[in-house]
């Protein structure tokens, strides 16, 4: 024989399980909807407020480039890293920042640059979305020797013998 539970226990058991376990109709129509009206109510401020509290705020960016010069026909990641108001260092990305080139086309924070490009170097823009008034600057270069070098085969590396330095012993 399956014992009915009063509506407290009903409620205390569906918020813990998720679920039904007993016959409560009333139950579900009355109380659940005010349970559901109340934590719509109670939780939206806090967790507005957390989302306030622990904003990420810049307060500097800058460029920390992998390379000296960008090469055609190839997406060329261009790092830019912020400075936070706690102290931390973090890369950036297109969500947070706006990139824009005199040349070539921006994919993130990635800029392609075509194989015909004429261009000696290309000025990049990096603006903060968060505070526009933060925007930085960055002339770069363009790479004029094509990578046309021929690697060597392992074949090759394996029968070139290894060269050795004669240590002189101090005595």
């Amino acid at each position: 024989m399956i014992r009915k539970l009063p509506n407290h226990a009903q409620f205390i058991i569906f918020c813990y399980f998720k679920r039904p376990t007993y016959n409560f109709a009333l139950f579900q129509s009355s109380v659940y909807s005010k349970y559901c009206k109340l934590k719509k109510i109670v939780l939206s401020p806090l967790l507005l407020l957390h989302m306030t509290i622990f904003a990420q705020k810049i307060d500097s960016i800058y460029f920390n480039l992998y390379t000296d010069s960008l090469k055609k026909g190839a997406f060329n990641y261009i790092n830019v890293e912020g400075k936070f108001a706690d102290g931390r260092i973090r890369p950036l990305d297109s969500t947070q920042l706006s990139f824009h080139s005199s040349y070539g086309k921006f994919s993130g924070n990635s800029l392609w640059v075509p194989f015909e490009a004429r261009e000696e170097k290309v000025n990049i823009t990096v603006i903060s979305r968060q505070n526009p008034q933060q925007a930085i600057y960055k002339t770069i270069y363009i790479k004029k020797k094509n990578d046309d070098a021929q690697l060597k085969t392992v074949d090759e590396i394996l029968a070139d013998p290894p060269k050795t330095k004669s240590k002189k012993r101090n005595r």
